[in-house]
């Protein structure tokens, strides 16, 4: 009271979304004498509007409302607060207040305090989506405008960049980089366009203006397979604009051409000068070379190298084949040579560990040699499907020429099995040797089978139907290949369990069998596959339904692959020796 005049206060709740209904209801009741019906009514308001009028009343009365009120809310361990109307504002009895709008602590979820002021997250996040709208509708055509408003008055002098290069072919874990580290700190992302297709950009070409200058369009991506039911969407050349604590600085991806016209991805990072601005660079390659190295995008598949786009329109560089996982029970072979593969492969990587621990190599190379069809690739399909965890790099002979593209991955992507097919092609004696380019091959794959640490887990296999044509460089030196197996043409028991592996539903009696057994010797598996094949055909063609197999129809099968087309034919299905 001032001067005779009574001064009223106007109070309210302040709902906090913890303080249980019941007990506004009660504190409205028994303090503030409101009847049970009009509780009810502004507790309601208060919780779904977050504050309710609760009446007006002479300072002093109120004064003591508040303080009654108070005592309640504290010793039930709540959080509700009350407001009362002053000349200056919301004053809230025992909590700091937004200085924005006035609420109390307990009505935001969280309170931000800096020199002695207070801003609740509600009034946070309503400018920040006030500066968010007012960034998106910034509109620009050329890189250099985007550029100017992103670093304001920073000096073009001030602005330092630091370049990396990487392999094209690691470009899926780059952008999932990109992915993990970008889009926290993003302002802007913008699509630019490149020029001529093997025409580079460098973020110093983005500062240009007039007709050089450089134009904004949608972010492009190319779609690259990495095994999982959805390749994965890799940018083209684009620029981000970034901020962190503070620091205004943008990543730019481009792509240039490498020594020998090899594709590879150009990062550029920009940042204003000095130590924020060293340490901001240092952080972003930092986290992107840990990425690279967890190889998460190819770790533990079957690949290969691949130049061109493949067939569905995906991008090339790596091809990710979906091998069938191949039984144990399929790998019909000799005892010896499943012991060998055993021991030197299968026993040899679950105790590799402790090999390294009793400081012995844990690298090791494999020779398979023996006719073709005998089961060297099928093989190799069931030891990549065995061994959990192994990437499997797939070399054929057109693909010599990116052996060192090969070993590197094979190093990065450790466990792995490194197979290079038909080594004949590339390791055959110098004396037969065409040219110095032969030559230029052998020594490569020389000097990176002995570039290799001795502790590295990679397992070298290699395939030939021709050992006697090998370099005795790399077949007879130990460190190189350290065992060679051979896969031989199958004697009368591997026929046998042969062709019941390939009889898939057919019935073979057992003079059926016999005949099959007797005309086979010195074929190959492949011959037996192809064999049953024949046989379910020529039963089709005798009956429909038919599963029983003849001994007429094993000898006109025989017939027709190993004497109607002559020894060429015979040859080709890889029948070493012919016999009816």
């Amino acid at each position: 009271m001032s001067n005779g005049v009574v001064h009223l206060v106007q109070l309210k709740i302040l709902n906090d979304q913890s303080t249980p209904y019941e007990f506004v209801v009660e504190l409205l009741e028994n303090v503030f004498a409101r009847s049970p019906v009009d509780s009810k009514l502004i507790a309601t308001t208060a919780h779904y509007y977050g504050e309710a009028d609760c009446g007006l009343w002479p300072e002093a009365v109120a004064d003591v409302l508040v303080e009654a009120a108070q005592s309640r809310i504290a010793s039930g361990g709540h959080k509700l607060a009350i407001s009362r109307s002053v000349r200056d504002g919301h004053e809230i009895v025992g909590q700091d207040t937004c200085t924005i709008c006035g609420k109390p602590e307990s009505h935001a979820r969280t309170m931000y305090r800096n020199a002695g002021h207070a801003l609740c997250d509600a009034c946070i996040l309503m400018a920040t989506e006030h500066l968010s709208g007012s960034v998106a509708v910034a509109q620009f055509k050329h890189a250099y405008e985007a550029l100017t408003w992103h670093f304001g008055t920073t000096n073009l002098t001030d602005i330092e960049t630091s370049v990396r290069s990487f392999p094209m072919r690691t470009r899926a874990d780059l952008q999932l980089a990109f992915d993990q580290i970008l889009p926290s700190v993003t302002i802007r992302q913008f699509g630019i366009k490149s020029g001529y297709r093997y025409q580079s950009v460098e973020f110093a070409e983005l500062w240009e203006t007039d007709r050089s200058a450089q134009a904004i369009v949608p972010v492009q991506y190319t779609e690259v397979d990495i095994g999982e039911d959805m390749p994965r969407r890799c940018v083209g050349t684009v620029l981000w604009l970034l901020e962190n604590y503070g620091i205004k600085h943008a990543l730019f991806v481009s792509q240039e051409e490498g020594a020998g016209s090899e594709q590879r991805v150009r990062i550029e990072i920009a940042v204003p000068g000095g130590a924020a601005g060293s340490d901001t660079v240092a952080f972003y390659f930092r986290e992107i070379e840990k990425v690279i190295e967890r190889a998460e995008s190819y770790r533990g598949k079957v690949l290969s190298l691949e130049a061109q786009h493949q067939w569905q329109g995906l991008a090339g560089g790596i091809t990710i084949h979906r091998l069938p996982v191949v039984a144990r029970d399929s790998i019909i072979l000799p005892t010896k040579t499943l012991s060998l593969l055993d021991r030197n492969v299968l026993d040899f990587a679950k105790i590799r560990e402790r090999m390294r621990a009793l400081g012995q190599p844990t690298k090791k190379g494999l020779l398979f040699y023996g006719p073709p069809g005998t089961g060297k690739t099928h093989t190799i399909q069931y030891l990549a499907s065995s061994l959990p965890g192994h990437t499997t790099l797939l070399v054929t002979a057109d693909q010599v020429g990116l052996l060192h593209e090969y070993f590197a991955l094979a190093r990065l992507l450790q466990p792995s099995i490194l197979v290079i097919e038909d080594a004949d092609l590339i390791a055959r004696d110098r004396e037969d040797m065409r040219g110095s380019g032969e030559e230029a091959l052998l020594n490569t794959l020389l000097n990176e089978m002995d570039g290799l640490r001795q502790d590295a887990d990679i397992l070298f296999i290699l395939t030939t139907n021709r050992p006697e044509h090998l370099e005795a460089a790399l077949a007879g030196r130990p460190g190189r290949i350290d065992q060679a197996i051979e896969f031989p043409l199958p004697d009368d028991a591997g026929r046998l369990k042969l062709a019941q592996l390939y009889r898939g539903a057919l019935s073979l009696g057992g003079v059926v069998q016999d005949k099959i057994i007797e005309h086979t010797e010195g074929v190959s598996a492949a011959f037996i596959k192809e064999l049953m094949r024949r046989i379910s055909q020529r039963v089709i063609e005798d009956d429909q339904n038919g599963q029983i197999v003849a001994e007429s129809q094993v000898i006109a099968a025989l017939d027709e692959m190993i004497f109607d087309g002559g020894a060429l034919n015979a040859q080709l299905l890889g029948v070493h020796q012919l016999r009816r």
